[in-house]
Formats: structure tokens, sequence, C-alpha cells
């Protein structure tokens, strides 16, 4: 079992991962609009291609995760994800976290490990 909760929280990282190619994505956009430029534009945007191989990847893997461990179990631990997408915050984006933020974190973490248990 524990196999399967690290490719749970893997799995997280992916889903955490294509958020943060996301956010940059749609940062490289200038306006969104209905126009053939703005299509074109989206389909040279490398990071919404990144974005959905790791979405892609983190699906694929979930389905995996679903058949071999109990829904009750798997479903919680993807709060990990806000976890990575907390590193991503600081790391990649340069946000600045409260200490409000950091205690909701602890208790994700906390929590992770009380049901891994």
């Amino acid at each position: 079992m524990f196999k399967i909760i690290l490719l749970t929280i893997f799995q997280c990282f992916l889903l955490a991962s294509g958020q943060v190619c996301f956010k940059l994505a749609v940062e490289k956009i200038d306006k969104f609009q209905l126009t053939w430029s703005f299509f074109t534009d989206l389909l040279t945007n490398w990071w919404l291609l990144a974005t959905g191989v790791s979405m892609s990847a983190a699906l694929v893997l979930w389905g995996y995760i679903l058949k071999h461990l109990d829904f009750s179990i798997a479903y919680p631990i993807t709060a990990f994800a806000y976890v990575f997408g907390m590193v991503g915050a600081i790391f990649i984006f340069h946000e600045t976290v409260p200490l409000t933020r950091w205690i909701g974190v602890g208790f994700i973490i906390l929590g992770v490990v009380f049901l891994a248990r």
C-alpha cells in the first residue's frame, strides 16, 4: 500500500505541475478573443502543451491508483497537490505566503500522514 500512496503523491505533483504550466501558459496570452491568430497562438504555446502532458499523465496514473487503492484513501490524499502548488507559488511565481497558509499546508500534510497509517 505504501507504494500506491507514493504514486498518489507523485500524481499530486503532476496535477500541481499542470496547473503551474497552465498559469504560465495563460500569462503568455495577450487577450482572449475569438480570432484565428488567438487560436494559432494557443497551438504554439509550449506551456499549454506541457499542461496537457502533465495532466494526461496524472489522469493515467489516477486510473492505476483507483484500481489499487480504496477511494476513501486515494481521494483525500490528492489534497497534497495544494502543498506542491504552494511550493510552485513561492519558487516559480515569487509569491509571498503568509503564516496562515503554511499552517493550512501543515494540516494537509498531517492529514495525509493519518490517512497513510
